[in-house]
């Protein structure tokens, strides 16, 4: 007997899964780079930048959308995330984490270089310059680390009570996750346009601010993520020893928060 389907010998010969050619990770990337020239645009006050802006975020998260919806439908409804498979996947999403702690600390070797090494070109004799008053730290600094470091412990319980099966109480908690990263993003907002600097004010202010803006874009990265995890778990999608998806965001989560107590510690502590 012939049997003529090649899907079936895939999965056959080994536990891997050979993904199907997709048009998603191409339109992701095309779409990612309008959204950056729109963003340069709409920095230097360009003509319907803003427009442009809009438009190429949304054909980005639609694009995204329709690729983790075929990633979601091969590990929930296909079956093909076996344990080799979630194992390749465990090993990326560490090499992932490793390789945005090597950006961070290129961005803190630099700041520690003109803080330890103040520059006379840029007539940098303190630090912070001269006319920069440091945020206080005991202020909104400190709220956000604590919303961000419950929001760490919320997600590491949920995951605890999805191990154990009870979906209520992990679906709960990890609503609580959710909640309190949108109100950590709110609070960085506020304390952007109450700040007494900008991103233009010396290299303080540049450094200030790209920190901190760059941790921030993870924190919206890392909610949306969850987001993700919290409808799959209304869809009871989400099982007690199958939920890398999950697993992967509380360590992308996990990453965000320990970012941050260094940021609060430098940026915060240190220079106030």
């Amino acid at each position: 007997m012939t049997i003529s389907n090649s899907n079936f010998y895939k999965h056959e010969q080994h536990p891997f899964h050979l993904v199907d050619p997709s048009p998603w990770p191409f339109l992701c990337s095309w779409s990612a780079l309008m959204f950056a020239t729109s963003f340069i645009h709409c920095i230097h006050g360009y003509s319907y930048s803003l427009l442009k802006l809009f438009f190429s975020f949304s054909i980005l998260i639609l694009f995204v959308s329709l690729w983790f919806t075929d990633i979601v439908t091969e590990a929930t409804f296909e079956g093909h995330h076996t344990f080799r498979v979630e194992t390749g996947l465990r090993y990326g999403m560490i090499l992932f984490i490793t390789s945005e702690v090597m950006l961070f600390l290129s961005f803190f070797s630099l700041y520690f270089y003109f803080t330890e090494e103040p520059s006379p070109q840029l007539i940098l004799d303190i630090w912070p310059p001269k006319g920069i008053e440091a945020i206080e730290p005991w202020g909104l600094p400190l709220f956000n680390t604590v919303l961000l470091l419950s929001s760490s412990l919320f997600v590491t319980v949920s995951h605890n009570y999805l191990i154990q099966g009870n979906r209520v109480k992990s679906l709960y908690y990890l609503i609580y996750t959710v909640i309190w990263g949108i109100a950590f993003t709110f609070g960085q907002y506020i304390e952007y346009i109450k700040s007494t600097f900008s991103i233009n004010d010396s290299v303080y202010g540049s450094l200030f601010f790209m920190l901190t803006g760059l941790h921030g874009c993870h924190v919206i990265l890392g909610t949306i993520c969850l987001i993700v995890c919290m409808i799959r778990h209304f869809k009871y999608q989400l099982f007690s020893d199958h939920h890398f998806g999950f697993e992967a965001s509380a360590w992308y989560w996990h990453f965000v928060d320990v970012v941050w107590i260094y940021l609060f510690i430098v940026l915060y502590g240190w220079d106030s």
